[in-house]
């Protein structure tokens, strides 16, 4: 299992921070999809008692990246081909009508704040033919923060976070990258023109998209459940 740095001591709690270092790690791929963790390996390498670890599995748990068994312990998550289309189903309607909110509200600065955003994926996508679309100019995140509505961007994170989880089980396609960024384009140019049902019909057809490429590379050979799985012994 791939081992954290320590925790640094600081004056927030060790169960959030651990949180941000479990979270990241399931996230990169560090912890694999089914891979049980051992709480005593990871309390050791961060410095911190089994409490605070265990807080942020919980925390974990309830985003629905990780799953407690009672008696095997924590893994983390998996999905199959049908949780992974109602993940998609609950992003495209969050995203939408985010959509349609935010063309309401941004303002001029905020379309350009978009539009720089997208030509700094441009330039990502022009300098390696091979790579994916980079995680961190994440579009979709930013239309839904212009939305203004905040208890739809956390349900946003905790869907997108369990999506990247799932799609790691289906393969990058570089041309799919080059693709969506047009798509973003388009949504964008409708929301420049203040066309909110356009800009929700091209957003709803992208994720489609996305969905139907990662279906059509996804892995079935990582195991659905913990049953099974080898179990580290604490």
């Amino acid at each position: 299992m791939a081992t954290p740095p320590p925790l640094e001591r600081r004056t927030d709690t060790y169960a959030g921070r651990s949180l941000d270092v479990l979270r990241g790690m399931v996230l990169d791929g560090q912890l694999q999809p089914g891979q049980r963790l051992n709480e005593v390996e990871l309390a050791r390498a961060l410095g911190i008692s089994r409490g605070p670890l265990r807080e942020a599995i919980q925390r974990l748990a309830s985003e629905g990246l990780l799953a407690v068994v009672p008696h095997r312990g924590s893994y983390v998550r998996t999905f199959d081909a049908a949780e992974l289309r109602d993940l998609y189903e609950l992003r495209t309607a969050l995203e939408t009508h985010a959509v349609r909110l935010a063309v309401r509200r941004a303002d001029t600065e905020d379309l350009q704040d978009l539009d720089d955003l997208l030509g700094a994926t441009e330039e990502v996508l022009e300098s390696d033919v091979d790579t994916a679309y980079p995680g961190e100019l994440d579009f979709h995140h930013r239309v839904v923060a212009l939305s203004g509505n905040q208890s739809m961007l956390r349900a946003f994170g905790d869907a997108n976070n369990q999506i990247q989880l799932a799609r790691s089980r289906s393969g990058r396609q570089p041309r799919r990258a080059r693709d969506a960024y047009q798509e973003h384009r388009e949504v964008l140019r409708a929301m420049a023109a203040g066309d909110a049902e356009l800009a929700a019909r091209l957003l709803g057809e992208h994720l489609q998209h996305s969905l139907d490429n990662a279906l059509s590379l996804f892995d079935t050979t990582v195991p659905d459940s913990p049953g099974g799985l080898d179990e580290d012994k604490e």
